[in-house]
Parts: structure tokens; C-alpha cells; sequence
């Protein structure tokens, strides 16, 4: 059998997307749990057809949505804090240089 990859070139991975992360995720979580709250009257029915999971999935995004954001904020944070540490001192001396003094 021959390798199904064989005859396609290797390409470079493009560059990962970044975009509104934070709001992406609170917008989701949102939406999972308007859909519970939505579906709560509806227990009874849910129940007697099978169908409960319905509702319970929708909490469970919701709660999973949580941790969620939680995970973003501090990764945004983070990815923040590094480019402003290599943006905060330019003229800063690389690490193994000996740092000039002041005196003169």
C-alpha cells in the first residue's frame, strides 16, 4: 500500500488565529445557559420523553463555560504581561552582558 501523504508537498503550519478570545467564550457560556434557563419549565417533559440530558448538557456547558473564561482571562493576561515585558526596556542589557554603570 502506498503512503496517501506521498504525493502532497509539506507546507508550513500557518500561523494560530488570535482574536476576542475572552468575549467568544463569555458569549458561549451565555448562550448555554439562556438555553438551561429556557428549557427549566420544560422538566417534567423532558423527563417523561428521555430527553433530560437536553437540560443537563446545557448546564454543563454553561459551568464548563466558566472554567472557561476563567482559563482565558489568565492566558490573555499572561500573553499580555510577556509582550510588555519585552516592549518595557529596550536598551536593557542581554542576560550574560555585564551592565554598564552610571558613573562618570
Amino acid at each position: 500500500m502506498s503512503d496517501p501523504s506521498a504525493g502532497s508537498p509539506k507546507r508550513e503550519a500557518p500561523e494560530p488565529l488570535e482574536g476576542p478570545v475572552v468575549g467568544t467564550i463569555t458569549g458561549g457560556t451565555i448562550l448555554w445557559f439562556v438555553l438551561f434557563l429556557v428549557q427549566l419549565p420544560f422538566y417534567g417533559w423532558f423527563d417523561e420523553h428521555g430527553h433530560l440530558w437536553w437540560l443537563w448538557t446545557c448546564l454543563a456547558g454553561a459551568g464548563l463555560g466558566l472554567i472557561g473564561i476563567w482559563y482565558v482571562r489568565k492566558r490573555d493576561a499572561a500573553l499580555k504581561q510577556h509582550a510588555a515585558g519585552q516592549a518595557a526596556v529596550p536598551g536593557a542589557a542581554a542576560p550574560g552582558t555585564p551592565a554598564q554603570d552610571d558613573q562618570g
